[in-house]
């Protein structure tokens, strides 16, 4: 029998460019399927989360030009647990948003916060240690972030420096925030044994953030004035878009975790990446050849002398010839063809070009 003050917020409003070009502005990240199981990235994530919370306590946070996307992948989902941003102000105004409309139909709730694009494996430990995490956050004031145990340095991931020695089932005190490291620091992290990977999974019982933020991030909080007279009523969507004219974009890290006295680590051994970029998606793709090749089944290919590049087609059936090259990203889609060195800053650098008016029609 699941908790019925076991809540989930899903936040599902990026625009993940950094995919460009398969992820566009009309079809971001977690609509899309980079595996071979024929779902999407926010359908995995509400599948996963159904298991440690009752449906109809599972809310989703997407913004309003979404809203039929989100529809479409999650039928079921109850149109007042659909909540729908004007714009995007990263995950702290998206969380208060949710937090509000929660507490209105709970004041005992206990949240899970999670993106709505990460990998995750062994279901059976995330769910025991999701479980765990609830349970310790009920019964106190801390804000708890799951920190997975690292296997390897990597530095398309931010680290948690942990105050202490984890004991087993307990979260520990948060000493720092590291966001991405370069290679050379992230491999000393994981040498200390301090670091665990932030995963951006979040635990804690709703009137516990909702005190933190209003403590820390009034500039957010305030603009809330009355949240209790229109959440859940006719007037909840104009409320929300007028205020959200104001609202400042932040992180949730940046206006709470960062400067509060309560937050915690949970040390968690599940599998877990963030996919947010060609880069960390290249060990997630379906089939990797003999000379490291990343690909997807989906496509076919002749590839001669090439290694570690990841090569990635929309079209099915479509042939992709490639020879001679090594440490490339190749996607081809239907009216967009990017070749590009796997260089995380010369791909950032070039992508930043599609700001220019003449490439509007490709974002």
């Amino acid at each position: 029998m699941l908790n019925n003050h076991y809540y989930c917020i899903i936040m599902a409003g990026g625009i993940g460019s950094r995919f460009w070009p398969i992820s566009r502005a009309d079809q971001p990240k977690q609509f899309l399927d980079f595996s071979i199981q024929g779902r999407s990235f926010l359908r995995r994530t509400y599948d996963r989360m159904k298991n440690v919370i009752p449906e109809e306590n599972i809310i989703v946070v997407s913004l309003e030009r979404y809203r039929d996307q989100v529809r479409s992948h999650l039928p079921e989902l109850p149109e007042q647990n659909l909540l729908l941003e004007p714009y995007n102000r990263n995950t702290a105004p998206c969380i208060a948003y949710a937090t509000y409309v929660i507490l209105q139909r709970d004041p005992e709730a206990i949240t899970v916060v999670t993106p709505s694009d990460h990998a995750i494996a062994r279901h059976e430990i995330f769910n025991s240690t999701l479980l765990e995490a609830l349970s310790y956050a009920a019964g106190s004031d801390a804000l708890i972030t799951l920190g997975v145990v690292p296997t390897r340095p990597d530095s398309n991931f931010g680290y948690i420096q942990m105050a202490g020695k984890p004991e087993e089932r307990r979260p520990v005190k948060i000493k720092t925030f590291t966001e991405k490291p370069d290679a050379n620091l992230a491999r000393v992290f994981i040498d200390t044994g301090e670091f665990l990977w932030n995963s951006g999974i979040f635990v804690w019982r709703a009137d516990a953030i909702r005190k933190e933020m209003e403590k820390y991030a009034p500039e957010i909080t305030n603009l809330w004035v009355g949240w209790r007279d229109v959440l859940g009523t006719g007037e909840q969507q104009a409320f929300v878009d007028r205020i959200y004219t104001d609202m400042p974009r932040t992180s949730i890290d940046y206006a709470v975790m960062e400067k509060t006295d309560n937050a915690w680590v949970y040390p968690a051994e599940f599998r877990w990446a963030d996919i947010g970029n060609w880069e960390s998606l290249y060990e997630y793709l379906a089939y990797h050849d003999a000379d490291g090749n990343a690909l997807n089944r989906t496509s076919r290919r002749l590839l001669k002398d090439c290694s570690d590049n990841i090569v990635y087609s929309t079209k099915e059936g479509k042939l992709l010839a490639l020879r001679g090259m090594e440490d490339f990203i190749v996607i081809d889609t239907d009216d967009v063809l990017m070749i590009c060195p796997r260089d995380e800053q010369k791909l950032k650098d070039f992508l930043s070009q599609l700001a220019m008016p003449e490439y509007e029609e490709y974002r």
